[in-house]
C-alpha cells in the first residue's frame, strides 16, 4: 500500500490507541460520513510497552523501585518504546484501513466516505448526492400534509379570533394583592374584582380612574 494511503478516512477516524500500560496497543474506529456509524478495527497490543512493563517490573524487584539501576533501566525501556511507538502505530493504522476499505465507500460528488446503507453502487454516490426517490416521495407527501393541515389550522385560528375581545382593555396585575392575573375579572390570588366603576372625588366631584389613591386632578386623597 503507497505511503499516501495514510491519508485516507483522515476525516472520519477516532484513533484509540494507548501507549503504555497494561492495555497498551492499537485500535481505530472509523465512521460514515453520512449516518455516523461506526466500524473498529479490533484491538492490536503494542508488544513493546507491554515486554517494556515486564522488564520494568523485574527491575524493580532485583532492585528495588528507588535504586539507580531500577531507574536507568526503567528508563531505557521507556524510550525504546517511545522510539518505536510512531512506527508501530503508523503500521497499524495502514492495516486498519485496508479493512476499512471494506467497510466504507467514496461518494464520486462529495467524495465522503460512507457505508453500505447510505451508498449506491449502481450510481457511484452516496445517498445525500443521489437520495433514494421513494423516500424523498414519502417525505415529500408527510410535509406537503404538514403544511396542508397547518394552513387549515391558521384559518380555523382566524375564524376563532373573531369571537375574541380585543378592545377592552386587561387588567394584568391584580389592583389589591399585584398577582397576576392574565387578564380575568377577578384576581385568582385574592379575588379582587379588576375592574371596578369609575368613581367621582369626594373634593372636586372629578372623574376617578379605577385603582387611583389620588386625584388626578385636584391630588386629593380618595
Amino acid at each position: 500500500m503507497a505511503e499516501t494511503d495514510t491519508l485516507w478516512f483522515s476525516n472520519n477516524h477516532r484513533d484509540y490507541s494507548n501507549q503504555s500500560g497494561n492495555d497498551a496497543g492499537f485500535e481505530f474506529e472509523f465512521y460514515c460520513q453520512r449516518c455516523n456509524d461506526t466500524w473498529r478495527s479490533g484491538f492490536e497490543p503494542y508488544r513493546a510497552a507491554r515486554a517494556a512493563g515486564w522488564i520494568r517490573r523485574a527491575a524493580n524487584m532485583a532492585h528495588g523501585a528507588t535504586s539507580s539501576i531500577g531507574w536507568d533501566v526503567a528508563n531505557g525501556v521507556d524510550g525504546l518504546v517511545e522510539s518505536g511507538w510512531h512506527k508501530a502505530r503508523d503500521a497499524s493504522f495502514k492495516e486498519a484501513i485496508v479493512s476499512a476499505e471494506t467497510h466504507f465507500n467514496r461518494c464520486g460528488r462529495c467524495s465522503s466516505y460512507v457505508c453500505a446503507r447510505c451508498y449506491s453502487p449502481e450510481r457511484g454516490l452516496c445517498t445525500n448526492c443521489a437520495p433514494d426517490l421513494a423516500a424523498e416521495v414519502e417525505s415529500a407527501r408527510t410535509h406537503g400534509l404538514v403544511d396542508a393541515a397547518t394552513m387549515r389550522a391558521r384559518d380555523v385560528g382566524a375564524t376563532m379570533a373573531a369571537e375574541v375581545d380585543v378592545t377592552t382593555q386587561k387588567q394584568l396585575v391584580c389592583l389589591a394583592c399585584g398577582h397576576e392575573t392574565h387578564g380575568a375579572k377577578f384576581c385568582p390570588e385574592c379575588g379582587a374584582k379588576q375592574s371596578p366603576e369609575d368613581r367621582a372625588c369626594g373634593g372636586c366631584g372629578s372623574k376617578v380612574p379605577a385603582g387611583s389613591k389620588f386625584c388626578p386632578e385636584c391630588g386629593d386623597s380618595q
